[in-house]
């Protein structure tokens, strides 16, 4: 026996079937909204990408898209923490999954308190707090597949901390003071107006077109700043090249355990470069007053108005000493020239 189906039924059924997707959860991802009032605001999250942009009104606002199968289970959590507005994005168990953009095993772990907040919160009495909580692995190879992405709007003048453990984080034409703390997540920041401190486990850094301080920090990991204007500028890695441009300040110091430093067109009074290995190179412009360069294991190259007066050490365990200035030598020896 062979059924036979009208096709305008068949129709119908298909744009009715059609039609109910979106109430089964198959269409479009739900976004959550948050205010924050305070001045002072800070942000825990796990798993993620966040991006820090400028906002407007009088509120910090945050936008949150959940990712991942088990996304539901991500609960959030908003209130006064050690007297801090928080919004606190709290996951369960002790694995996260969480892919990015990164091949091959990767993982990540860190100790979570149960209220969702993790890491330091810069304070020398808090620093044994990193030590509280449970510990999470968070990796490629399995868990509670579950992230919130964040999109967080910072009007002119607020101090906004993120706390990020995995994921990745931009930052756009903020006008405030931000704190970025994650362990492992790239960081970009372009366009920002304030103070801006950047302190990542690993994680390569880029920041350009930066007006106020700014201090970097990042355990393994490159960075790269150009277009950079504040009273202090300081930059470390445990492994990785610095590459530095434009940069105007009062105090510059670059400091890399591991890793070659190439800054260009500076311009800084006060100036410390150092590297436990690997070449330095400097071309630096206007007044300068003290200048320090450090290498384990590399060459020094330092480039400086042809109206310098100043002293010169220069001391080398291996290697030559060339000067393109005419010097009054006061002391000469195979490694050492003052």
């Amino acid at each position: 026996m062979q059924a036979i189906v009208n096709p305008e039924l068949r129709w119908a059924l298909a744009l009715s079937l059609t039609g109910l997707l979106p109430a089964t959860g198959l269409g479009a991802q739900q976004v959550e909204r948050y205010a924050m009032s305070d001045d002072e605001v800070a942000i825990y999250n796990l798993v993620g990408q966040v991006r820090v942009e400028a906002g407007t009104g009088g509120e910090v606002t945050v936008q949150v898209t959940r990712g991942g199968a088990q996304a539901a289970q991500i609960k959030v959590a908003q209130s006064k923490h050690d007297g801090e507005e928080t919004l606190r994005f709290i996951y369960p168990g002790n694995r996260i999954l969480y892919g990015g953009t990164s091949s091959g095993n990767s993982s990540t772990q860190l100790r979570v308190r149960d209220d969702g907040t993790f890491g330091d919160q810069g304070d020398d009495q808090d620093k044994d707090r990193k030590k509280e909580g449970r510990s999470v692995i968070i990796s490629n190879a399995g868990g509670l597949d579950a992230r919130a992405n964040l999109r967080i709007g910072v009007p002119s003048g607020r101090q906004v901390s993120v706390y990020l453990a995995v994921g990745d984080v931009s930052i756009s034409n903020v006008n405030g003071t931000l704190h970025i703390d994650a362990a492992t997540a790239p960081v970009t920041a372009s366009n920002t107006r304030g103070e801006l401190e950047i302190d990542v486990g690993a994680g390569a850094v880029q920041v350009t077109q930066s007006r106020g301080d700014l201090s970097v920090d990042t355990g393994s990991g490159g960075v790269t700043v150009s277009d950079a204007r504040g009273e202090s500028i300081s930059i470390e890695t445990g492994s990785g090249d610095v590459t530095a441009t434009n940069l105007n300040s009062s105090q510059l110091s670059i400091d890399t355990g591991s890793g070659n430093i190439q800054v260009t067109s500076l311009t800084a009074p006060q100036v410390s470069l150092e590297t436990g290995s690997g070449s330095v190179t400097a071309d630096l412009n206007g007044e300068i007053w003290n200048v320090k360069v450090e290498t384990g294991s590399g060459d020094v190259t330092l480039k400086v108005p042809p109206t310098l007066a100043a002293e010169v050490d220069i001391e080398t365990s291996s290697g030559d000493i060339e000067t393109d200035f005419e010097v009054a030598v006061t002391r000469h020896a195979r490694d050492h020239m003052t």
